[in-house]
């Protein structure tokens, strides 16, 4: 069912994809004009994404682009104005929060989009920062003087944890590499703790060259764009079903609008979407717009993980974690707790019952997330935590645990393939691929040595396309997935076996199972049975809805709150799924 939604909508997605770029702004550009990107010494303060964008006039590009695109950390002055700043950041030195990292990327132009060659996030040596490049555009317009004019949409990734600051950089250029200052601006994020605009204007070189396998890279390009759904606006759903009020939707009684990164509903095949907004009007690349999965990991890494590696090796859930993670053995703690027990957040290990007091401590924060070594992660996941209860009957949220899972999932591949064998990319790039997702999904945040462990429990970077395909193919029984999952597992997880549903978290309202949220929607909606809806979540504000009238609902917000239900009330009056 989901291959006939994806190749039935080519050629609307190819129509959607290039209307959603589309940013109206003056006929006569006012902002990122060419005599401002040839003889400016700054910008002053961040401008319209329209000013990065296509205009209602632009025409095909008479200039071609291939080669690389370079800048130093040296060469370039940054500004930057602070909203909200928890870790102080900003105010740390040795941070270089206003240095980019140095650049230096091979770019593929393809008609009107410029490609870059590498793609998910980029490893480097800068302090806080890692790059996302994204395709972004290429096209002429009357006033550059015979130069064509380029935007690329990138991100800035924090470095070892999940948070992530979207911009645009343009320029001119022509095919001989003659080509403009660059200007850039950083002005969204999905990110609680850190909120700033970033932008700046500096010197760049183009160095024109033949790019190895370019028409590879063009290839896999389009073949991306044909794999997305076909896209609407979520005011098309109203529309499409006059049934729905769309305040239902993008958490607009709860979470502010500046708030919200992007959301959208699923149903028959369309991706109706919202959201997508800066502080500078709409961004204008929304379809590549990167947004981090966090906790979501949890779900499509690690629990969809370990019933891929049960279904392929009958009993690997039921494996011990002191027998595959050495760091786990001298505690005597984990000698008795299970794969599937960690993953479920059952270990009976931990300091206090009370719910997050745990996760959000000081001590896990300095001995844990910011530490950015394998040895120091485990050490604190393994042997920090106290024999509390008997493991299975206690529910205590751990992202250390997940981390455990996730190491003794990578030891135990390495001894069933071989020692190269690695978690990510041979269990969750394997289940993956025949979706064939973005190639942001390609890259997770690992461990700063030579275990390069995945952080598993978060660390992913997404595109909306990405979660919406995902979601739906969880969600669907008729799904490949159903071949490569243990089934069991899979059912207890998405709520469709009463008798398994998990045991509490967080409190009587919700379940936690197999690394699946659920809750009981039967009091909200009024059902004359228990309604339990499977959900994934991540921190700061990220839902994603998974409703048996196989609709999806999904957001990405920095809010800090969670609020879906008012989605699942809307959906129910579509398609009825509450009796």
């Amino acid at each position: 069912m989901l291959k006939n939604y994806l190749y039935r909508g080519i050629a609307c997605a190819l129509f959607a994809v290039a209307a959603s770029q589309v940013v109206a702004v003056d006929d006569a550009r006012q902002q990122l004009t060419a005599d401002s990107l040839f003889s400016a010494n700054e910008i002053k303060q961040p401008v319209s994404m329209g000013a990065f964008a296509f205009t209602d006039n632009t025409s095909a590009p008479k200039n071609q682009f291939q080669g690389r695109l370079v800048f130093t950390e040296d060469n370039h002055r940054s500004s930057i104005r602070v909203f909200r700043d928890d870790y102080n950041f900003s105010s740390r030195k040795e941070r270089e929060i206003t240095q980019l990292p140095a650049f230096d990327f091979e770019f593929v132009q393809s008609g009107q989009y410029l490609i870059p060659v590498q793609r998910g996030a980029i490893k480097n040596s800068h302090p806080h920062w890692e790059y996302i490049l994204e395709p972004g555009r290429v096209w002429q317009e009357a006033g550059d003087k015979g130069y064509s004019r380029a935007a690329i949409p990138f991100s800035l990734q924090e470095r070892n944890a999940n948070c992530t600051h979207n911009g645009v950089m343009s320029f001119l250029f022509k095919t001989d590499g003659s080509i403009s200052k660059l200007a850039y601006q950083v002005v969204s994020e999905t990110c609680l703790y850190f909120k700033f605009d970033l932008w700046g204007l500096f010197e760049a070189k183009y160095m024109p060259s033949t790019v190895d396998d370019a028409w590879q890279v063009i290839a896999n390009h389009q073949q991306e764009i044909a794999n997305r759904l076909p896209v609407k606006s979520i005011a098309q759903l109203a529309v499409d079903y006059p049934v729905v009020n769309l305040k239902q939707f993008g958490g607009v009684d709860l979470i502010k609008p500046g708030d919200m990164t992007v959301f959208g509903f699923v149903i028959d095949g369309t991706n109706y979407v919202g959201g997508c907004e800066t502080r500078y009007g709409s961004y204008p690349y929304c379809e590549v717009l990167d947004i981090p999965s966090y906790s979501l990991a949890k779900s499509i890494f690690a629990g969809m993980g370990l019933m891929y590696l049960e279904k392929k090796y009958p009993g690997t859930k039921a494996l011990k974690i002191a027998d595959y993670v050495p760091a786990c053995k001298a505690s005597g703690r984990w000698a008795d707790v299970s794969f599937e027990q960690t993953l479920n957040m059952t270990t009976g290990n931990y300091q206090s019952a009370k719910d997050r007091i745990d996760e959000w401590s000081k001590e896990k924060d300095v001995q844990f997330f910011i530490p950015e070594t394998h040895t120091e992660k485990i050490d604190y996941a393994c042997n920090t935590m106290l024999r509390q209860s008997v493991p299975g009957t206690k529910w205590v949220y751990h992202t250390s645990d997940t981390y455990i899972l996730g190491t003794a999932m990578n030891n135990f591949i390495k001894k069933k393939m071989n020692k190269h064998a690695d978690s990510f990319s041979d269990i969750f790039i394997e289940l993956w691929q025949p979706l064939q997702l973005s190639p942001v999904t390609a890259t997770t945040v690992r461990s700063y040595d030579d275990f390069s462990q995945a952080l598993t429990g978060f660390g992913l970077t997404l595109h909306h396309d990405d979660i919406a395909r995902m979601a739906v193919a969880i969600n669907d029984q008729q799904s490949y997935l159903n071949g490569l999952l243990d089934k069991p597992m899979l059912e207890a997880a998405l709520q469709r076996n009463p008798a398994d549903r998990g045991l509490p978290a967080a409190n009587t309202g919700f379940r936690y199972k197999n690394g699946f949220w659920a809750y009981n929607a039967q009091p909200f909606l009024a059902c004359k049975t228990a309604t339990w809806l499977p959900f994934m979540t991540g921190y700061g504000g990220i839902n994603v809805v998974m409703m048996p009238n196989d609709t999806v609902y999904y957001y990405f917000s920095d809010s800090g709150k969670f609020s879906w239900r008012e989605a699942a009330k809307a959906s129910n009056s579509i398609r009825a799924f509450c009796e």
